[in-house]
């Protein structure tokens, strides 16, 4: 455990007056419904350990520490945030719960706690309260917060990270469009012509964690293809997996050398090094860009603008959130702290300079936070404030659990798409591959 994170996304310095501004600045109204209030008395003696993914920018950990001593002032309640590299969350989250010991709050990611269901205890009092409160949780929040199919909540998503296509607006008119393509055949003409430019895109197909899946994810709704159904049969072996295959490998043909061995950093690092026209990333790449010291970054950012990536097929923008989820397992003494302090950190006073703060990395589950401030800062982080508002998830359409957790660990889709795009396998066979490896998690 540390406070350095490595992985997906390098961590972006933010100067001090930065981060205050962004937390103390000019608020919107948050529309507050009139609900009854809700807290619940800590135990006597209580004291509580919390622990989350490590940052990615800076005034992520720093509003986050500065609610949490609130709740300390307030309650009295010695509490302590780990924070955990992001690879080695999913290991830390399934040590605790299979020896009943550890954090008496876990901020998981979405689906590490949906493998522990009957390990967590029901806050479904504290999950209506904030809904009624805060104008009801987006469909995201719904499918993390919730045991699958049913009304009982588990978690209280606490916010949702997501990948648009980030570009360069000059490199992108310099290929010949006014803007990304919501089509896929303009979106891969967009590609060619970035690369004859010397501008090309870059999506990984390595196992990069959060940009790999997220590029894979899109390829498949995209072209209408889904790795099981409703029920969770795997549904791989289609057309429609087919024709997302041979656009992946068109893609390919585009894109700038290198990106079958990239790490979670590398298009953050090619992008700032202006040596990309266009990728995925979440708000963090901008805002590198936006407050370097340096000149040239600084114009770089000026340059720089988000968008959806294509819909395709998808009615939807094909995109999910990586949620952070808010448990509290069986095994704590003092479940009544736990949910008070989730549920102080999820109140206004607390939440929204947090979110303010976030800058655009975190975007939330809670409808009423639309309004927040942050999502009229800036005209360029706009296309981040509805990465809640999806149906979709890493095991779309079917069950969130052990499965789908699974699936995405084993990198199944992923490899579907590197094995062809790097000539190893046929479609077919790859996809067949894919299916037999999805079966073994889906029984």
């Amino acid at each position: 455990m540390n406070n350095h994170p490595i992985g997906r996304r390098a961590a972006v310095a933010l100067g001090a007056g930065l981060i205050a501004g962004a937390a103390t600045g000019a608020r919107a109204a948050i529309p507050v419904a009139n609900v009854p209030p809700l807290s619940f008395t800590p135990e006597p003696g209580a004291r509580l350990r919390v622990l989350r993914p490590a940052k990615y920018i800076d005034p992520d950990e720093q509003l986050f520490n500065e609610n949490t001593r609130k709740f300390q002032a307030a309650t009295g309640i010695e509490t302590r945030v780990d924070y955990v590299n992001w690879p080695d969350m999913p290991v830390q989250v399934g040590v605790a719960f299979n020896t009943g010991q550890g954090a008496d709050v876990i901020i998981a990611f979405g689906e590490n706690a949906q493998q522990f269901t009957d390990k967590i205890r029901d806050i479904s009092d504290l999950a209506g309260y904030l809904g009624g409160k805060y104008g009801g949780w987006y469909d995201a929040a719904l499918l993390y917060g919730r045991k699958y199919k049913s009304t009982q909540w588990i978690g209280i998503p606490m916010g949702g990270s997501t990948g648009p296509a980030v570009y360069s607006i000059s490199a992108v008119k310099a290929a010949g469009f006014d803007a990304i393509p919501r089509d896929l055949d303009g979106f891969l003409r967009l590609c060619q012509g970035l690369k004859r430019i010397g501008k090309p895109c870059g999506f990984a197909l390595s196992h990069a964690p959060g940009d790999a899946p997220g590029y894979a994810n899109w390829l498949m709704w995209s072209h209408g293809a889904r790795l099981v159904d409703d029920d969770g049969k795997v549904m791989l072996d289609s057309p429609a997996t087919l024709r997302a295959i041979e656009y992946a490998r068109q893609m390919q043909e585009t894109m700038i050398p290198g990106t079958m061995s990239w790490d979670g950093a590398s298009n953050n690092r090619a992008f700032i090094a202006g040596d990309l026209g266009l990728t995925q990333n979440g708000v963090s790449i901008y805002f590198a860009l936006k407050n370097s010291t340096d000149a040239a970054q600084r114009a770089r950012a000026a340059d720089t603008d988000h968008a959806e990536m294509p819909h395709g097929l998808s009615p939807k923008v094909p995109q999910t959130a990586l949620t952070l989820n808010a448990v509290v397992p069986t095994y704590t003494r003092y479940p009544n702290a736990a949910k008070e302090y989730i549920r102080f950190m999820m109140e206004q006073e607390q939440y929204d300079p947090w979110l303010r703060a976030c800058l655009g990395y975190w975007s939330q589950p809670l409808k009423a936070y639309s309004a927040s401030a942050v999502w009229t800062s800036d005209p360029k982080i706009k296309v981040y404030s509805s990465a809640m508002d999806t149906p979709y998830h890493d095991g779309w359409s079917g069950p969130v659990g052990a499965a789908s957790a699974a699936a995405l660990a084993d990198w199944v889709l992923v490899d579907m798409f590197a094995r062809v795009v790097t000539g190893q396998q046929a479609a077919a066979d790859s996809m067949r591959d894919a299916a037999r490896a999805a079966r073994r998690w889906y029984r």
